[in-house]
């Protein structure tokens, strides 16, 4: 049974969307606080955690810091945040925080579902691997092992920016659209949304790139998408 822990100050939207978790087989943990959704992240309760369902709008410590924190306690950790106002710079900001996707509320049960299914499924060891490992310009990706190194010095990725990588690479060379990346790594088929796909890129650049405003790896074809180098 996958575990959810469900970050939300709101008790009777909370109480709701845990109601429909466990209907649809979820065990479900709850915080009303990022506070004590941390808290209970570093306790034994946490150890079974396998995705958040993270509130923007807490109160104190808001959804951004407690975003920020969950990524740099766990790497591997998906994160679903949801934010009552579809404002541009909230999402952007909570993708930026680290964020693997986001959902507008009110949010539906079917759509949450799909998301949180789709996030779990990225998170799972399998993934879009063809190929062997490959050294590309001091950069070598284990398709087989699934890890990263650069320079020999191992690079760890979340689920879903691993997933982008090997998307990518798979191919050098090859430019492939957001749309074919949402499809690919988000299996976003029910709504595209670019901007998952571009701050993705941008946290991968972050950890790949010695220069992220100049990318050797990870390239954008402007008014098509990316592809992978390297230069």
């Amino acid at each position: 049974m996958p575990h959810v822990l469900l970050i939300e100050d709101d008790a009777s939207v909370r109480d709701g969307m845990e109601l429909v978790l466990r209907r649809h087989g979820y065990g479900v943990e709850t915080a009303a606080t990022g506070e004590q959704a941390l808290a209970l992240l570093a306790g034994e309760r946490g150890a079974r955690v396998e995705l958040a369902v993270l509130d923007l709008m807490l109160p104190g410590m808001d959804g951004f810091e407690v975003c920020r924190r969950i990524r740099a306690r766990s790497a591997v950790l998906p994160v679903i945040m949801l934010t009552a106002r579809g404002d541009d710079q909230d999402i952007v900001t909570g993708l930026e925080a680290g964020a693997d996707d986001y959902v507008v509320k009110p949010v539906t049960a079917p759509v949450l579902e799909a998301r949180i299914r789709a996030a779990l499924r990225r998170a799972e060891p399998s993934g879009p691997v063809r190929g062997a490992a490959a050294d590309l310009a001091g950069l070598v990706i284990d398709r087989a092992g699934l890890t990263v190194t650069k320079h020999g010095a191992p690079v760890p990725l979340p689920p879903t920016e691993l997933r982008l990588l090997l998307e990518l690479s798979a191919a050098p060379g090859r430019v492939l659209s957001r749309e074919q990346l949402l499809e690919s790594v988000w299996d976003h088929t029910f709504l595209g949304d670019s901007r998952l796909v571009d701050a993705a890129v941008g946290r991968l650049r972050a950890k790949l790139e010695d220069v992220p405003a100049k990318p050797r790896y990870v390239q954008t074809v402007r008014g098509f998408g990316y592809r992978f180098g390297p230069l």
